[in-house]
């Protein structure tokens, strides 16, 4: 099986277990719904880009011990409707407020610069150096850091901003340095990486020479 089979099943599942959630606790308030709206839509989401723009690094076959291993890992976020659902707790409109707006900035970010890799890389290979990777050489983790964000949130409760520390620490941190080390091969990547954050945008850096040329990621 490939690493992607196991992650799409957490995925695709997501909403119905958030749903099962709210029928167990006979929780239907405002928290549970916006969070299964939320999370629920995003896992759809996540398989429809799987379909459009699948990513290759999710492509790399795996046993069926590991297969369960990675499903179980995904799942852990599954621990953030659990505690919203199961205290009763509501949280308050402001905070419903920033947690949509913020789910809507990272899922813009993570969704759109995966395309912009995804299509640039198919027709051009190379170093992406504009649009959303000008300033930013791993927009798509900074949205889906927002995108979980925003989940926890509205559990209002520590443990899922532990999980998703957890994941940036052992996940996206190396994944990004990954890339980095990958990305060394190209001659303009000093500049680049000068110009650009790891995570973050510099949004002062120096402008884009016309020279350079586009090319991966």
């Amino acid at each position: 099986m490939k690493a992607k089979h196991a992650i799409n099943l957490s995925k695709g599942l997501t909403f119905f277990f958030i749903l099962g959630l709210m029928l167990v606790y006979q929780n239907f308030t405002l928290g549970p719904w916006v969070y299964l709206a939320l999370h629920g839509t995003y896992g759809f989401l996540w398989l429809l880009k799987d379909i459009l723009f699948p990513d290759k690094q999710w492509e790399q076959e795996v046993s069926i011990s590991q297969g369960i291993l990675i499903f179980a890992l995904v799942n852990l976020y599954w621990i953030a409707p659990f505690i919203l659902i199961s205290s009763g707790n509501i949280p308050p409109l402001p905070l419903v407020t920033a947690a949509i707006s913020l789910n809507i900035f990272g899922v813009f970010l993570h969704f759109a610069s995966d395309t912009q890799k995804y299509y640039t890389l198919k027709y051009q290979p190379g170093l992406i150096t504009d649009g959303f990777f000008a300033r930013c050489r791993n927009t798509n983790y900074l949205g889906e850091i927002f995108i979980y964000t925003a989940f926890a949130m509205l559990t209002q409760h520590w443990l899922p901003f532990v999980i998703l520390g957890v994941f940036i620490s052992t996940v996206f941190i190396p994944n990004m340095l990954k890339k980095d080390k990958s990305l060394s091969r190209y001659p303009e990547f000093d500049d680049y990486k000068k110009r650009s954050g790891l995570l973050f945008p510099k949004l002062f850096a120096v402008k884009v020479t016309k020279q350079e040329q586009k090319t991966t990621v």
